[in-house]
């Protein structure tokens, strides 16, 4: 099993695995780069307006090659088909939205649920025609790579690969529009042109990407790396970088699996990846990561329980909370007899006196931003500068060396 997922993972299982793995990884790049642009433009129900607005195209180019004596089946044609109406739900979307007081959702609602169930309806239509070749038609709702050839692996890998340069060359204005359009508009940048580019690269990646993960799932490729990547950075470009590789890799590791186990499709394993790249991110990352929040607010509270410990000891007063004294005894500030070690006794006394000096502070410092970071825990030290502390030191006519924060 694992001998050939490793022949998966360097081109080794076959000549059809290694054309979806390559297909498959330049989708998933394309399709990060473009899902992080409808995420920071809070438009992400718009990539599935699109790929739902895909299936009459489908049918109807179909039908047409079908009754001209062409195979039905004919990528190009299917794809070419599926990018008229994709375009036409897009418009229609954009249109509503412009034109009537209804909100981009509802529009979108309204444009996925027709255009839908307009192709179901052909769909169930084209099955009982006796042309022939409609078998493998449904694919496009879930991905199916069986029996893709080289031409259809190379549509896939040019359509990532232009989608891919459409955004490095318009990344700046894209990023602009993005995130401020009214801003972008008043420097010039021309924000319904660029919005139409966005969806444009959004329908080209959807529709380059319906053989092999489906109409259906398309979706996850395009969302998911870049919410994804959002748990790692703040800045825009690192973004973009994060969720191409994240959706690249997603891409790659999902057709090995599905290599691996020839049963398995191709285009839900790769949304399980997306999605597992997404737990992982969700629980591990450093700053949004949930085990980083529980961390932080586990830190919060033993530096409540600290405080008010060595509240106590300054005060003369026992402490009759079990938790705080089990932190304090941990830390070293009181014995098992509840009695103040010469530890806990200095950062009692330091407690009281950072306590003083921020009443004071208030008095000689005219800096509101300053306050605003205190939350009454944070070591003085991590907040003002040695200097303002010698100052306030001498003002309250007790200095003292500076010394390490209590329980920090």
């Amino acid at each position: 099993m694992f001998s050939a997922f490793l022949d998966a993972l360097t081109f080794q299982a076959g000549y059809n695995a290694a054309l979806v793995a390559v297909g498959a990884t330049l989708l998933g790049i394309a399709g990060g780069c473009a899902g992080c642009f409808l995420f920071l433009r809070k438009r992400t129900l718009v990539s599935d307006a699109v790929a739902h607005a895909t299936l009459p195209g489908v049918c109807f180019a179909f039908i047409l090659m079908v009754s001209f004596g062409g195979d039905g089946r004919n990528l190009v044609g299917l794809l070419a088909g599926s990018a008229v109406t994709a375009g036409l739900g897009l418009l229609t979307v954009d249109w509503i939205t412009r034109k009537t007081r209804l909100r981009e959702d509802a529009a979108i609602g309204a444009v996925l649920s027709v255009f839908f169930g307009l192709g179901v309806v052909l769909l169930t239509v084209i099955q009982t025609l006796s042309h022939g070749k409609q078998a493998g038609l449904e694919g496009f709702l879930l991905g199916s790579t069986a029996g893709m050839l080289f031409q259809d692996a190379v549509i896939i890998a040019v359509g990532g690969a232009l989608s891919t340069a459409v955004i490095v060359v318009l990344r700046r204005p894209m990023t602009l529009v993005a995130f401020d359009p009214e801003y972008a508009g008043a420097t010039g940048v021309p924000v319904r042109l660029i919005d139409l580019a966005m969806m444009s690269v959004v329908m080209m990646v959807t529709v380059v990407g319906l053989k092999l993960v489906g109409l259906i799932l398309i979706v996850s490729s395009l969302i998911i790396p870049s919410v994804s990547a959002r748990f790692w950075t703040d800045r825009s470009d690192r973004l973009l970088l994060i969720a191409a590789a994240t959706g690249g890799f997603a891409g790659y590791l999902g057709t090995a699996l599905s290599a691996t186990a020839p049963n398995l499709p191709t285009g839900p394993i790769i949304v399980l990846v997306n999605f597992a790249f997404f737990t992982i991110s969700m629980l591990l990352s450093p700053k949004r990561g949930v085990l980083a929040a529980f961390l932080r607010h586990r830190k919060f509270q033993v530096d409540v329980h600290l405080h008010q410990g060595l509240t106590s000891l300054a005060r003369g007063e026992t402490i009759r909370e079990r938790l705080t004294q089990k932190m304090m005894r941990r830390a070293g500030y009181i014995r098992q007899d509840l009695v103040a070690t010469g530890k806990g006794r200095a950062a009692a006394a330091k407690t009281v006196l950072d306590e003083a000096r921020w009443a004071k502070a208030r008095q000689i410092i005219q800096d509101e931003a300053i306050f605003a970071s205190y939350d009454g825990l944070t070591p003085i030290e991590a907040v003002l500068t040695r200097d303002q502390i010698r100052d306030i030191d001498a003002a309250l006519g007790a200095p003292a060396p500076l010394a390490s924060p209590a329980g920090g």
